[in-house]
């Protein structure tokens, strides 16, 4: 079998709930639904972590968090480690980036060949100019702002995925160009970066109004008194999602998200479109997924930084007719870095070095040997920002040191149940069975009966990760972040890959000023 072209396309905090094919009756992604159709569609993976810069990080890489050193939006992936994108180009690809990537620090390719439509926000720690969203400033942040200014409208992050599509468009145009000339063309690698449907919760007023009028409240919608942990009940608080939200401002701000997920997979359509006309969906790997999910008021949370499902959990359609029979579903639990393993493993490109990911492709093509599964998927969210802290004593900063949290969550299939334990570094945990609480409405970290569950997945989160260890090296990360963004405001260093966000890109419709006294 020739080499096959690669279409991997990546969006911004969708979850898979919303999304037809994994069971929504009211979203249309019928582009994403004919994709999972006519290949697989996996319903057990999980991000590396519930934040963007770390889960980005470590698909580019297919290392955890912890071993890429990355755990914040501020932290750099350190350039030498090499890359899925350095991978391609050594077995012959030349790797090329549309859109979003959101790498920190002065290399913004990271192996890739070429970069088209940079990132909104600045290459730098400290750098600018800063984003201005106007109307929408203050809602791409965890904060009940974003709930309070949502509704028909449209966010810059649209803005710069139309232009992320127009530009693939034209790419897959240029190659058609060059196969219809040449009879036959070098397999090609594109990677198409979107922003939705991340907050701002905007849509354009067609889509917001379908949603609003059928829009339904969160099946989970706890109240704050609901919420027992108390790493959760100060999260709540730190986000201003103490008080009662009320359901208007709720219906609101989903129907704009199922908006988003409708607006972004039309350009998918799009792009697909682009492919088949130009004659270059033979013998490709499309693949789709996300860096997290968003809770979209479940749980009474929004947003993501949590390990409830519709945080940790995202989509993964991979449509290959080449190798994967249509119609597939996969349940096993499996983790964003082995999705990096997998196209590796399906581009001929060499595995990469200290890899954490594995290749999983056997489980859906017989053309591949089928691989031991462990039936396991980790992820992190250390920070010391978009925190309230892990521990009670944590959540007071002292001196310059801001609050911090280390937490690993661990889902791992033990006797035939969906297990899933989310360690709190100075807190209990939690403990669900998935299979018995696939709403995960009943914590047994508690429970007699299920201690050894307990001690079994507490030790698996903690062998290899240290979160003293993890403590120590952020302190030096963020004395050393504190040069570096002097530096940069100082010197005012030039953005090679930036995409300029203007403030009259965000609109806001209907909305009431009033609202935010």
């Amino acid at each position: 079998m020739n080499r096959p072209n690669l279409l991997y396309i990546h969006t911004d905090q969708h979850t898979p709930f919303v999304t037809g094919c994994y069971g929504d009756p009211l979203v249309r992604t019928p582009n994403l639904d004919r994709l999972a159709a006519g290949g697989a569609r996996f319903d057990q993976v999980y991000c590396a972590s519930p934040i963007c810069v770390p889960s980005r990080m470590s698909m580019l890489t297919a290392r955890h968090p912890h071993h890429n050193r990355v755990w914040t939006n501020n932290h750099i992936l350190d350039s030498a480690i090499p890359t899925h994108a350095h991978a391609m180009g050594a077995a012959g690809y030349e790797p090329t980036l549309i859109g979003r990537m959101h790498s920190v620090g002065p290399d913004q390719l990271h192996g890739y060949a070429q970069r088209l439509v940079g990132d909104h926000s600045p290459n730098y720690i400290g750098g600018g100019p800063g984003v201005d969203r106007g109307i929408l400033d203050g809602t791409s942040g965890p904060h009940r702002m974003s709930l309070i200014k949502s509704g028909p409208g449209l966010s810059g992050y649209q803005v710069h995925d139309e232009v992320v599509t127009a530009a693939t468009i034209n790419v897959l145009n240029e190659l058609g160009v060059q196969k219809r000339i040449n009879g036959q063309l070098d397999p090609f690698s594109i990677t198409v970066g979107f922003m939705l449907p991340h907050a701002p919760f905007a849509a354009r007023r067609a889509q917001y109004d379908y949603y609003r009028e059928r829009m339904t409240l969160p099946k989970k919608n706890l109240s704050f008194a609901e919420t027992q942990h108390p790493y959760l009940r100060a999260w709540r608080t730190y986000t201003a999602l103490e008080e009662p939200t009320p359901d208007e401002m709720v219906l609101r701000a989903r129907a704009a998200y199922w908006g988003m997920v409708e607006a972004f997979d039309a350009m998918i359509g799009q792009i697909l479109d682009a492919l088949h006309a130009n004659g270059l969906a033979e013998n490709t790997l499309i693949v789709y997924t996300s860096d997290h999910g968003d809770m979209v008021g479940e749980h009474g949370l929004w947003w993501k930084h949590v390990f409830y499902e519709e945080s940790v959990r995202v989509p993964l359609i991979m449509h290959w007719p080449e190798a994967i029979a249509a119609g597939q579903h996969c349940d096993q639990p499996i983790s964003a870095v082995d999705v990096t393993a997998t196209m590796l493993d399906a581009l001929g490109a060499p595995a990469l070095p200290n890899s954490d990911g594995h290749s999983f492709l056997g489980l859906v093509s017989d053309r591949h040997p089928t691989p031991d599964w462990a039936d396991v998927a980790f992820s992190e969210y250390c920070a010391d920002q978009y925190t309230p802290g892990g521990s009670p004593a944590e959540r007071q900063p002292q001196d310059d040191t801001p609050p911090t949290c280390f937490q690993r969550m661990v889902r791992q299939n033990i006797d035939g149940a969906a297990w899933k334990l989310i360690y709190y570094h100075g807190d209990e945990p939690q403990l669900f069975n998935l299979s018995d609480d696939p709403d995960e409405l009943h914590d047994l970290a508690q429970s007699p009966a299920h201690q050894a569950v307990r001690q079994q997945l507490t030790a698996r989160v903690l062998d290899g990760w240290d979160p003293n260890e993890i403590a120590q090296i952020m302190a030096a990360k963020r004395a050393e972040n504190k040069v570096l963004a002097a530096w940069a405001r100082n010197t005012h260093p030039v953005d090679s890959y930036r995409w300029d966000l203007r403030p009259e890109m965000n609109r806001l419709e209907d909305f009431d000023p009033s609202a935010i006294a």
